[in-house]
């Protein structure tokens, strides 16, 4: 070696992916160390470093040391390169041979493979280089099948795919594969959702919490020794990034069920994440205890779809989002300006444009607004608290399905049809049996066939339908005790909340102006969460009820 060459560093390279982790101890970085100091020492390189990148695939040179490393070499500081085998290097065919054969032989660079005895300076092994490099990189292409054929039969089995756990949970102590709510990040995930349902957007929340120094995701998993891929160095143990506040709101496994599928890469050798429409989402519910409820967390989907943006006053509207026309079903929208004061404010909707719009001026002034639907609160929050009795039974006339014995009735039908499907697989399986032993001719398997698997096709479908039908009923239970739970609250309030009206409005919409009685007025149509239109009944009315309740008790 030169005296040049001897100042240089001789790296040693170590990689170990999660897949190259299941061959067992023989690519565990430990035993790469021990062979590559050991050939270091025998073959006398001396300045020795080591680069090692743990738990990340070959199929991809985005690696941290590895970059390091590199940007190294580019800087003429390492002379060689030294690997225990060509698969640690890397399992992308093209990749690797731009290295070893296009970039390190213009840098003078040597590189040393030890399994293959590849040693580019002397030009030993190189002629086979080519084909174990392809060799590694299909390699990679039948790991990647064997993974998603382990996830798809675990899925098929309702277990989760991911092993990402989520803030707010933690793996049981007694059993590694089940979530258990991790109470003190749990806290704060309901306190998310609330400020959410209080009106508030995910950068305004990421500032709450930043200003009441409360951890972030990444410096609270580093705090209780949780392992983390993410550095808070940069920004800070109390930056919440507006990105992760989104993904809080938007992860349905808090609800506590498990989505499997949700996301892919592009492929084995594209490690990009990108999502997978809904519909391809497996969900699998009860899979673990749920930190928010059903109802709250699809009341926040809602939200969030119809996010409110302030205007250029900076003021926003309690109502913004949930106002539509009445007749063309559009959006209306909040109008103020710096030029007029809080009680000038308005809604107009959005598909009138001063007479050349396709739907007319449908107008209500905020003031007005937020008066009316305080008082609506109020008389159906009194309502309820006199008549609940009545209130219920309403209720019940409206959703037929949410009564008792109607889901019994659903659920005895499913669980009939879903012994009627197993059955229908076992004598499935016997007809072909019997038809390969020669018992049943063919003509009479086929219609046999036919026959089965028609039946059971229609039973998977009435199945499938029943079942969302007795969610959608179940679901109707929850939401109905959430909002009575709401509204009990609402008899004696001074004013309405962002919470308040979050939580127990779906829908107004707004009609066009009307005079009666020689004032103008304008009609709302009010649509609660969970209950829709809420016709309060007069004495008369009252009266009929009562009394049709006590003939059907």
């Amino acid at each position: 070696m030169t005296k040049q060459a001897e100042n240089k560093i001789t790296a040693l390279y170590c990689r170990l992916s999660q897949d190259d982790g299941r061959d067992g101890d023989s690519n565990s970085i430990v035993n790469q160390r021990e062979i590559l100091s050991q050939y270091a020492r025998s073959n006398g390189f001396h300045n020795t470093q080591f680069f090692v990148d743990d738990g990340v695939s070959g199929t991809t040179f985005d690696r941290p040391d590895f970059q390091r490393m590199q940007r190294m070499v580019e800087n003429g500081e390492i002379d060689t390169i030294i690997v225990k085998d060509l698969s640690r290097f890397g399992r992308n065919y093209l990749d690797v041979g731009k290295y070893l054969e296009i970039k390190y032989p213009s840098l003078g660079v040597r590189f040393i493979a030890i399994q293959e005895n590849v040693d580019t300076m002397k030009n030993i092994g190189t002629e086979m280089m080519p084909f174990n490099n392809i060799f590694n990189e299909w390699h990679a292409a039948q790991t990647s099948k064997k993974i998603r054929a382990v996830w798809k039969a675990k899925a098929d089995k309702g277990e989760r795919v991911s092993s990402v756990i989520p803030y707010g949970y933690k793996k049981s102590e007694d059993n590694p594969k089940q979530w258990v709510i991790d109470e003190d990040a749990a806290k704060v995930v309901r306190y998310i959702f609330n400020l959410c349902l209080q009106g508030l957007g995910p950068t305004k929340i990421g500032r709450r919490l930043e200003n009441e120094q409360i951890l972030s995701p990444t410096a609270y998993f580093i705090s209780v020794g949780r392992k983390t891929s993410k550095d808070v160095s940069k920004r800070g143990e109390y930056a919440w990034t507006t990105s992760s506040i989104e993904h809080i709101l938007a992860n349905r496994q808090y609800t506590g069920c498990t989505v499997n599928f949700k996301t892919t890469l592009v492929s084995y050798k594209v490690h990009k994440t990108v999502h997978n429409p809904e519909e391809e989402w497996q969900i699998i519910p009860n899979t673990q205890e749920a930190i928010i409820d059903e109802d709250t967390f699809n009341r926040v989907q809602e939200l969030r779809e119809n996010r409110r943006r302030n205007t250029a006053t900076g003021r926003e509207s309690l109502f913004s989002g949930l106002l539509y026309c009445a007749d063309c079903k559009s959006k209306l929208y909040f109008c103020a300006a710096k030029s007029v004061d809080e009680n000038q404010e308005f809604h107009r909707c959005s598909a009138y444009k001063e007479n050349r719009g396709t739907c007319s001026i449908h107008f209500i002034r905020e003031v007005v607004l937020r008066e009316t639907m305080l008082e609506l609160v109020r008389r159906v929050a009194i309502f309820i608290q006199q008549y609940e009795a009545v209130f219920l039974y309403m209720y019940s006339k409206k959703h037929s399905l949410a009564k008792a014995a109607n889901m019994r009735t659903l659920k005895a039908n499913i669980e009939k049809s879903q012994r009627r499907i197993v059955e229908l697989d076992k004598l499935i399986e016997r007809i072909y049996e019997d038809n390969v032993l020669g018992k049943i001719p063919d003509e009479r398997f086929s219609k046999m066939m036919g026959n089965y698997e028609a039946e059971q096709k229609e039973l998977i479908a009435f199945t499938a339908k029943a079942e969302e039908t007795l969610k959608a009923a179940e679901q109707d239970k929850v939401d109905l005790r959430v909002f009575l739970e709401t509204i009990r609250k609402c008899t004696d309030i001074k004013e309405l909340t962002p919470e308040i009206v979050n939580r127990l409005i779906r829908r107004i919409e707004v009609h066009k102006s009307a005079k009666i009685d020689g004032i103008k007025r304008v009609k709302l149509d009010v649509y609660f969460t969970a209950v829709g239109l809420i016709d309060i009944p007069d004495e008369k009315g009252l009266i009929e009820l009562m009394e049709e309740i006590r003939r059907t008790a």
